[in-house]
């Protein structure tokens, strides 16, 4: 059994912005490059901001929380 190690890793953080446009929308990928597996969380929390956003929309008074978190099941090998 593959006991859990502690986070190497915590990113929390908060963005705003009182208007916001996207002129196509986005491209993001989130990616743990290396060796050795891990456990990982990455979430965002928006308020006034879809999921999906349409481009040269004005979006107003947008909040983004942002979490990522990850840490090695393992230690890695020597």
């Amino acid at each position: 059994m593959t006991e859990e190690l502690g986070r190497d890793i915590t990113l929390h953080t908060t963005v705003h912005a009182d208007r916001l446009r996207f002129t196509a929308p986005p491209r993001t990928a989130v990616h743990f490059p290396g060796t050795g597996e891990r456990t990982s969380v990455s979430r965002s929390d928006r308020t006034n901001l879809p999921d999906t956003v349409e481009p040269d929309v004005d979006y107003h008074d947008v909040t983004v929380r942002y979490r990522l978190e990850t840490g090695l099941r393992e230690p890695p090998p020597n």
